[in-house]
């Protein structure tokens, strides 16, 4: 099917909760052969800039890489870090290799006793393929004076990811399709130096963005929300719903 033959728009949401449930972190079915209207990228940004954030205090900037050699380099950056965390040799169910950071998805796979066959093709594949991906969009966080530190960082990173993912949420909303992936971030000097970035503006996540390929997407498994469902106080059970 030529490209211009190809629907606009892949399994777009119709609901609030079909939205929430089937937007998913897209790496084998990134369509590497179609541009992205820059256009629509902004859109998505801008209405991420409605998202909470510490103080209104408005600390983010959005790198928008779509230039082919940069996205290059960038990618070579990433795939150089996927490799060191999930060499050739790692199978199914290994946790990263020794040295790895501890962000990202590796700490989910690794606290999980690893990553499962599918997560790690996908994962394998988009690092081998990421300087294909038309844009690559890396939101940052101005620090000024703050520094981060070994202390709890949730009030810091809580001003800046939630808009990440409202990024990928109204992407999802026109047919796009991205992942969240903080691989690079083992490296993140390397790619602020790439990108000129100022000494005290920290990376969060690199979010690659395309058009879709196939018909659409569904919820993912997730543990029963009772496992994971506290009523006042760890372990509280009696969970009984009603009210208003």
């Amino acid at each position: 099917m030529s490209a211009s033959a190809r629907p606009s728009r892949v399994g777009v949401p119709t609901t609030p909760d079909e939205l929430l449930t089937t937007t998913r972190s897209v790496r084998l079915r990134l369509d590497l052969s179609r541009p992205v209207d820059l256009d629509r990228v902004r859109e998505c940004v801008e209405i991420a800039l409605q998202a909470p954030n510490g103080g209104n205090t408005q600390r983010w900037h959005w790198l928008v890489v779509a230039e082919d050699g940069l996205r290059k380099r960038i990618a070579e950056v990433y795939r150089r870090s996927f490799e060191a965390r999930y060499p050739p040799t790692v199978t199914a169910g290994e946790p990263p290799a020794a040295g790895a950071s501890a962000g990202g998805a590796s700490a989910a796979g690794a606290a999980a006793g690893g990553v499962s066959d599918r997560m790690l093709a996908g994962g394998r594949h988009l690092a081998e393929h990421l300087h294909e991906v038309p844009v690559l969009v890396i939101p940052c966080l101005e620090l000024g004076s703050r520094r981060l530190t070994a202390d709890n960082q949730a009030g810091m990173w809580g001003s800046l990811l939630p808009a990440a993912w409202s990024y990928m949420l109204a992407a999802r909303a026109r047919g796009l399709g991205t992942a969240w992936t903080t691989v690079h971030l083992d490296a993140e000097q390397e790619v602020a130096d790439l990108l000129g970035l100022p000494g005290d503006v920290r990376q969060g996540a690199l979010i690659p963005t395309a058009h879709v390929l196939g018909d659409g997407f569904g919820p993912a498994p997730r543990r029963p929300v009772d496992s994971v469902l506290h009523l006042d106080g760890w372990g509280g059970t009696g969970w009984g719903g009603g009210g208003a």
